[in-house]
């Protein structure tokens, strides 16, 4: 990766395609990469285990058909409550990230129910659990040549700031920096790269109406109404300084990935050309005009 622009990819979660349960309508494959290469994107990450094929056969060759590469992918793990189980499902789906062409997997400390609409509040013993499994994720990661990345994410045990300078002192894991999920889970973007900034290797970025961040934050609303309710906005239009966070990521020397995540949640599918794509069309804009 060299230029700005070849370093900004997609997700399927900004088409309204998550791993979370109930989550809304989920558009095919097709459609949303296809649309992802329409719009001038290369790259993408996964989306949930199965979501663009049940084989790394069948993940690169809908890749191929739209004329994308593998970034990586979300993997969510209840690592305070972890069972065999669970470690041998993150290493089916490491399996296929590396298998497909992937380069990072972004590891959230999952609730124990994979809901992220309520708080994960863990005790010393669970915390002390959590860093163990941490630490053999990361290395079942490196052993297939992925680069682990752990995302602070709403509804899940590091979520707060609380939380995340626990992790800063408790593990020496990469981080990925959401703009979104950090900022709702109450810190700020730039105090974590006050803080860390040579640890972020992997970037998401969200704008926020922090209006309605606001009503999730307090317990008014679920997290899912939070992105119903239009939570997450195109870059430029919410109350992030998506600019001024990319500015100071290029001047440390950050060299990764900015993967365009608005998280939406779809009732049903919209018309051909309609829907989601404008908002991820109106981000690459933002991003286009930022870099220059």
């Amino acid at each position: 990766m060299t230029g700005f622009a070849d370093r900004v990819g997609g997700a399927p979660i900004s088409w309204g395609v998550c791993e979370a349960p109930g989550w809304g309508h989920e558009l095919p494959a097709d459609r949303v990469l296809a649309e992802m290469s329409g719009l001038g994107l290369r790259a993408t990450e996964l989306g949930p285990t199965g979501y663009l094929g049940q084989t790394p056969a069948d993940v690169r060759a809908t890749l191929d058909r739209n004329g994308l590469t593998l970034i990586g992918g979300f993997l969510p793990v209840p690592m305070h409550v972890c069972t065999a189980e669970d470690l041998a499902e993150a290493a089916a789906a490491m399996d296929t990230l590396a298998a497909a062409g992937a380069e990072v997997v972004v590891l959230a400390a999952r609730s124990a129910d994979g809901s992220y609409d309520h708080k994960v509040v863990l005790t010393d013993a669970e915390w002390h659990s959590l860093f163990a499994v941490l630490e053999t994720l990361q290395r079942m990661a490196a052993e297939r040549g992925l680069r682990a990345s752990l995302h602070p994410h709403v509804g899940t045990a590091v979520e707060t700031r609380e939380a995340v300078l626990r992790l800063l002192d408790g593990s020496d894991v990469p981080l990925c920096l959401d703009t979104g999920h950090l900022l709702i889970g109450g810190m700020q973007p730039a105090e974590l790269l006050e803080l860390a900034a040579g640890r972020i290797t992997h970037v998401h970025l969200k704008d926020v109406n922090l209006a309605v961040a606001a009503t999730v934050q307090d317990g008014s609303i679920a997290y899912i109404d939070g992105v119903r309710n239009g939570m997450y906005t195109p870059l430029g239009s919410g109350d992030v300084d998506v600019a001024g966070i990319v500015a100071a990521l290029e001047a440390a020397g950050y060299t990764g990935w900015y993967v365009l995540e608005q998280d939406c949640a779809l009732a049903g599918a919209p018309a051909s050309g309609e829907g989601p794509i404008g908002d991820v069309r109106t981000s690459i804009k933002f991003l286009t005009e930022v870099s220059r």
